[in-house]
């Protein structure tokens, strides 16, 4: 069988299957959306295969793309290796060192913050290699401020004098429960409504926490909670156990289909925190953290 794709096809097209956009796949790569438009086709009719569904509103990857994304990477990695291999062993060893990048970042913001960005990333950074420290919000400014991270990711903190802190996202609290659950069906829910069932929240002295108790303390409401739970991860694993209904930050909740989860906003009253970047005033990044940072910006 002839081989009539090549590694900027698959690149094209790794790129495309984590932003589902043309129009932000060209962007990150620097190029038209015409000419993305050709390679995806041609890397199509080289295999004989549709690779993405295309509305006017969105680009779905389909099941041959999702076989094919782990082969591309696997691919497209042993070429980049390979490349590597060939230069002097000292100079690589000097490279791999020079590449990591450290990210701090609240739990509850790396499904739908971190990990998308990840995914660009390991497309563009020619093998820089990503360390992530979970941290509650105010070690996020801690590890920033003394070096230990090169940026962070968090939720609004405590800041020191040296750090900034640039919104992102406003991130909404949402109601998470089990598909099968009474309340599964609804658009929204107002939060008097969850007193009648098994209710999972984040324990005392969290930030989310004190967010809800905040503002339930304004609407005179005081929910009465079945589990207390020191991580959102946590609540959403006894959520799809079935156990309960969780309220927990919109970037909690992985971006791809739970089928064992489902949400709904949560009203009356509305609540929501500020994610944002924190970083050192002044502070240079190295390349790779510079990249990686845009991203998320971006994003």
């Amino acid at each position: 069988m002839r081989i009539n794709f090549d590694f900027a096809d698959l690149e094209a097209f790794l790129v495309l299957i984590e932003t589902r956009s043309f129009i932000a796949a060209a962007r990150h790569l620097g190029t038209s959306q015409s000419a993305l438009t050709r390679r995806i086709r041609k890397l199509e009719k080289s295999i004989d295969t549709e690779l993405f569904e295309r509305t006017t509103r969105s680009v779905r990857p389909t099941l041959a793309a999702k076989r094919l994304r782990a082969r591309a990477q696997a691919m497209v990695g042993d070429a980049r290796e390979t490349m590597r291999e060939m230069r002097d062993d000292t100079a690589l060893f000097a490279f791999q060192n020079r590449t990591i990048v450290t990210i701090a970042a609240v739990p509850s913001a790396i499904a739908r913050i971190v990990m998308p960005a990840l995914g660009l990333f390991s497309t563009s950074s020619g093998g820089s290699r990503v360390r992530i420290l979970d941290l509650l919000a105010n070690d996020v400014v801690e590890a920033v401020g003394n070096g230990t991270a090169d940026f962070g990711i968090s939720s609004l903190p405590i800041l020191e004098e040296q750090v900034v802190f640039e919104p992102l996202v406003e991130d909404r609290v949402v109601l998470a429960m089990p598909r099968g659950h009474p309340l599964a069906r609804e658009e929204s829910v107002k939060w008097d409504a969850l007193s009648s069932h098994r209710l999972i929240l984040p324990v005392q002295g969290s930030g989310n926490r004190a967010l809800i108790d905040q503002a339930l303390a304004r609407s005179q409401s005081t929910p009465f909670w079945t589990y207390e739970v020191p991580r959102t991860s946590t609540a959403l694993e006894l959520v799809r156990a079935g156990l309960g209904i969780a309220p927990v930050p919109l970037c909690a909740i992985p971006m791809n289909e739970d089928l064992d989860l489902v949400k709904c906003e949560l009203t009356n009253p509305d609540i929501s925190r500020t994610i944002g970047l924190v970083t050192i005033k002044g502070a240079t990044l190295t390349a790779a953290a510079k990249l990686l940072r845009d991203i998320i910006v971006d994003r």
